[in-house]
């Protein structure tokens, strides 16, 4: 950032621009990563590169939960519950219902018939594409597989294992919708900070909690998660205070490396502030191009690339090597992702964005007409995290 004085209000930097940074392009490298993490066990190769325990995967999963938080929190706070909810549902669960369909109609008949010859049975299995349909619906993966395929590839029985992330992703926007209900968690941000503190001190402690969950795995990954998203909600908080600047955002990222590499355990939650700040800022720096400004297709890359991965597995592209796989993947993935945002994503949250658009009905015994929502406000609907 610039050398000039702070604006009045901020001990340092200047406010994040929300029409002039790089975050769709951010987030779309981070999907990217993901997809490139589930070439190694979606090719049978071993030793991928880990840091601090966590996979390439895992860091670019924990990416989007503290972007996710900064911009998920900003639309709570400037938007009622019930208006806050429905973005939220619109905005990750029609790609989401469109993506398992696709599954059960595209993908599975394939690897099926490739392992079977024909698709008789498919409908009749144990996870049945029914089956799989209902019981996924609620975000929770409860199966992966779709009538026992793929089979004979390296990584059998899940079809789509990117999908797990979205469901507690979700469970992070309810609890941002709760604590958007206190007006103390609006007015003070030491408040929400903590909070944040006490996530990470109940990951810092996640064995203790076992004890009394019973190792509940929902509890794990929730604790694992959440830290991040809170990290980046308390960046949100404090944005009135504390602008962007290069200086702290560079201290950030370091004290955040030596973090987790100390802490491996807890440090990168403890970093998710932290983490976000530096994020933000490169944001700031780092060019994008303006079709990616325009269209955010990485919730789509997100939510197809492990697909699109198993499929080609099915007809032995896993011995291609990471490389060749990898942009294999890619090149299926994009496309596919870019007809769910024009097709899907992108025309259901216009939909609810023209709702918010129009003019409520003013009392009968007031004259004066209700304003529709800033467009300012209403572009800041267009953000996802997924994972």
């Amino acid at each position: 950032m610039s050398s000039e004085k702070a604006p009045a209000g901020l001990l340092v930097g200047r406010p994040l621009d929300p029409r002039n940074n790089s975050l769709n392009l951010i987030r779309l490298i981070l999907a990217l990563a993901v997809l490139v993490h589930h070439s190694w066990p979606l090719t049978g190769a071993a030793d991928e590169p880990v840091f601090a325990g966590e996979t390439l995967g895992g860091w670019a999963v924990s990416g989007f939960f503290v972007i996710s938080g900064y911009l998920i929190t900003g639309s709570r706070f400037s938007h009622g519950l019930g208006d806050y909810l429905v973005h939220r549902v619109a905005r990750i669960m029609p790609g989401f219902i469109v993506c398992l369909l696709t599954m059960v109609v595209f993908f599975a008949p394939i690897g099926y018939v490739v392992a079977k010859g024909s698709l008789e049975g498919y409908f009749g299995t144990a996870t049945s594409p029914l089956n799989f349909l209902v019981s996924n619906l609620t975000l929770k993966m409860n199966h992966y597989d779709i009538a026992g395929t793929p089979l004979n590839v390296p990584y059998s029985g899940a079809w789509n294992g990117s999908l797990w992330s979205l469901y507690y992703e979700f469970l992070c926007y309810l609890v941002v919708a709760a604590l958007g209900c206190f007006a103390m968690f609006r007015k003070s941000p030491w408040f929400l900070t903590l909070l944040f503190a006490a996530s990470v001190v109940a990951q810092a402690n996640i064995e203790v909690i076992n004890r009394y969950t019973n190792g509940n795995f929902d509890v794990v990954l929730l604790f694992k998660l959440l830290p991040f998203f809170l990290g980046g909600a308390v960046l949100f908080a404090w944005k009135s205070r504390i602008g962007i600047h290069w200086a702290p955002a560079v201290v950030s990222l370091l004290v955040s490396l030596l973090m987790v590499s100390a802490f491996p355990a807890w440090g990168g939650q403890a970093s998710g502030a932290l983490i976000a700040y530096g994020t933000l800022w490169i944001s700031t720096w780092l060019p994008q191009p303006g079709i990616i400004s325009r269209h955010d297709v990485s919730y789509g890359v997100y939510i197809y690339a492990f697909a699109f991965q198993q499929l080609l597995a099915v007809f032995g592209a896993h011995e291609w090597g990471l490389v060749l796989f990898s942009l294999a993947a890619t090149a299926l993935t994009i496309p596919t992702a870019i007809a769910s945002w024009v097709w899907i994503e992108r025309p259901v949250m216009r939909r609810v964005r023209s709702r918010d658009r129009r003019p409520k009905p003013a009392p009968a015994t007031e004259a004066a007409t209700t304003q529709s929502e800033p467009e300012s406000v209403a572009s800041a609907e267009t953000v996802r995290t997924p994972l």
